[in-house]
């Protein structure tokens, strides 16, 4: 109980100043290899559904490209996906500005991943309870597959971890994560770069 009152909140905040005081060379570095290979834009934000589905701004290393089709629309993931894209993916580089967003609050190092608004209308009652606790950099479902499950599986992995969360929990998860970050599994989809969209169904 303690945990869940001030516990996490100190562990994220703890984990977070340390992970941005380490990583802060590989951040500098990164951020100055894509303002060239990104002409610019090193950073990608999104919007994302929070805590209670709380609206926050998400921040991320921009590792796809914005070339468009000749009718102007965005071309496929994997074809705009960069070559430093996929190593910084690999390492899951592109996830350690979100550090930002756990200080600042908006997120938690260990949750359920926040995923695109355009989904919450299409959530059911069950799944909708992953929006029960504030979203994670890394989470129960990351570290048992990651996008190489199906969107059902994650889900249920989600709410199973809103509702057993615990500090050996949350240490667990992160200790494996760093182990799975250094061997790359589990990063893309079996036939995707991404997961593919989530349509209330797959």
């Amino acid at each position: 109980m303690v945990y869940k009152k001030f516990g996490k909140r100190m562990l994220d905040i703890t984990i977070s100043l340390l992970g941005v005081i380490i990583f802060s060379p590989f951040i500098i570095i990164t951020t100055a290899i894509l303002l060239v290979i990104n002409k610019g834009k090193p950073f990608f934000t999104q919007i994302r559904p929070g805590k209670n589905a709380h609206i926050f701004s998400i921040i991320k290393f921009k590792t796809m490209n914005d070339a468009k089709d000749a009718d102007g629309e965005l071309l496929p993931d994997a074809h705009r996906l960069t070559a430093a894209g996929k190593l910084i993916r690999r390492s899951s580089l592109d996830e350690v500005l979100q550090l930002i967003n756990v200080i600042k609050g908006d997120m938690s190092l260990v949750g359920p991943r926040p995923l695109l608004i355009e989904y919450l209308p299409i959530y059911s009652i069950e799944q909708n309870r992953r929006h029960l606790l504030k979203p994670g950099i890394t989470g129960w479902a990351q570290i048992n597959g990651r996008n190489a499950i199906s969107w059902k599986e994650k889900f249920l992995l989600d709410v199973w971890y809103v509702e057993n969360y615990n500090f050996i929990l949350d240490i667990k998860i992160i200790f494996i994560t760093f182990k799975k970050i250094f061997s790359g599994e589990g990063v893309s989809s079996s036939e995707n770069i991404t997961m593919p969209p989530f349509n209330g169904y797959n």
